[in-house]
């Protein structure tokens, strides 16, 4: 039996995604993995890597967005 996507299910699949992608993108810029998960979701992580260009730990910059 063939399974229909819903509206609903393709919204949640998309929120995933770039939920997955906002992920790797702190990760990418030395955020841990779980801590990574935690906040991709809260923060918003153009604000994270801006702090991070110009000198800023990763991880202190993820705190001063949160």
């Amino acid at each position: 039996m063939e399974s229909v996507t819903t509206g609903h299910d393709a919204i949640d699949h998309d929120e995933l995604v770039v939920n997955d992608w906002r992920v790797s993108q702190l990760q990418r810029l030395g955020i841990p993995s779980p801590t990574s998960r935690v906040y991709a979701r809260r923060v918003d992580w153009h604000e994270v890597a801006r702090l991070v260009q110009h000198g800023c730990p990763p991880v202190l910059a993820l705190r001063i967005v949160s």
